[in-house]
């Protein structure tokens, strides 16, 4: 199974490779997980609850290793929530920056930093207000949580928040293969077993997984 021309539309190169074999994204909270990923196949992470004194330490040492970095701006302790946050990340090595507040992810394109816009689809009006901050704020990434709203909306939504991660109740294979199926360029977990699934080992997902509700979910 390859990447589509769905999925990849709009997605920087660098995350088109990096999802070629593995569509799946390790999130990586806190420091013990770290050795799991370094030997995982999985080439691109998100850092959660790392605190500012660790990442000058982790971020150099995962991007040696031919990893591409995400640091979660909001859950980094000690991590302040400006400009100067993302100057500090994009210096110590870090690709790209993971945010849900818009500001953030505005000013993080200028500096070279790839962007990813956290939001939670909790219902029709969060997602309108969710579909303008992607609109105004043009992120690299929008990772969509829980991965199982995906299902319920529909295909212009789903447009309006592309290119998309799956992120959230993503436990198994089968969970992976069908955000996939409904258009996901990928998918995010912290589970370690999820970081080595290639996408030669993704299961078939049953046409009836695919139905999109029949009412717009705007």
């Amino acid at each position: 199974m390859t990447p589509s021309s769905r999925q990849t539309a709009g997605l920087d190169p660098r995350l088109v490779a990096a999802f070629a074999e593995v569509p799946v994204i390790a999130s990586v909270i806190g420091p013990p997980p770290l050795r799991s990923f370094l030997t995982a196949p999985a080439k691109v992470c998100i850092l959660a609850s790392f605190a500012v004194g660790q990442l000058p330490q982790v971020v150099p040492a995962l991007a040696r290793a031919g990893k591409t970095v995400f640091v979660n701006v909001d859950s980094s302790p000690g991590l302040a929530q400006d400009r100067g946050a993302l100057e500090f990340i994009k210096n110590m090595g870090a690709h790209g920056v993971v945010s849900t507040r818009l500001s953030l992810i505005e000013k993080g394109r200028p500096l070279g930093l790839l962007t990813m816009m956290k939001v939670f689809v909790t219902d029709r009006s969060n997602l309108r207000r969710s579909t303008d901050a992607i609109s105004r704020g043009a992120p690299d990434l929008v990772e969509i949580m829980p991965a199982p709203i995906i299902g319920r909306m529909s295909a212009q939504a789903q447009r309006a928040m592309s290119p998309s991660i799956a992120a959230g109740f993503v436990e198994t294979p089968a969970d992976v293969a069908l955000a996939l199926a409904l258009g996901s360029a990928a998918t995010a977990t912290s589970d370690p077993r999820l970081w080595h699934l290639r996408r030669d080992q993704l299961p078939p997902v049953p046409p009836s997984a695919l139905k999109r509700p029949a009412t717009p979910q705007e």
